[in-house]
């Protein structure tokens, strides 16, 4: 275990406080706790204390994170990317995506709702109407097969 100073105590409040709001990944607290101005080695210190408590976990978030934005209507490369930027590494995004999405119905599914929802039942009348559906489904990190899926 490492030394505890006072401003490892601080910084355990701060990490307490902001676990209290949601669950975050290790990168995203490190950060976090890096840019209120606390030591790398009191960082290191309530990141160790709290993986070894199991109030901190990579693999919870990255699952927990899949599920609510899926639901949201966000489709799996959008995900992947936010999960990246969030600090977790690429085999933990894409295991937690692969078990979230393991049938590509279900992806189907998901970018159909998520079309109907913004552009109602109708199939696009015209290719206009059928870039912007498209588009709007990209943007939502859907991808390309899936979407070509939709309209034919």
């Amino acid at each position: 275990m490492l030394q505890r100073t006072p401003q490892t105590a601080d910084a355990r409040q701060v990490a307490l406080r902001l676990l209290a709001r949601r669950d975050h990944a290790v990168g995203e607290l490190t950060r976090k706790l890096r840019e209120r101005g606390f030591a790398a080695v009191d960082i290191a210190s309530v990141i160790t204390d709290f993986e070894r408590e199991g109030w901190l976990s990579d693999q919870r978030f990255a699952e927990s994170f899949v599920r609510a934005r899926l639901e949201r209507g966000q489709g799996p490369l959008r995900i992947r990317a936010d999960l990246m930027q969030r600090g977790l590494n690429s085999e933990l995004a894409d295991q937690a995506l692969e078990e979230a999405c393991q049938e590509d119905s279900t992806l189907r599914e998901r970018a159909e709702a998520a079309r109907v929802k913004r552009f109602g039942p109708a199939q696009p009348a015209d290719r206009r109407a059928w870039g912007q559906q498209a588009r709007f489904l990209a943007q939502r990190g859907f991808p390309a097969d899936t979407i070509r899926s939709l309209f034919d």
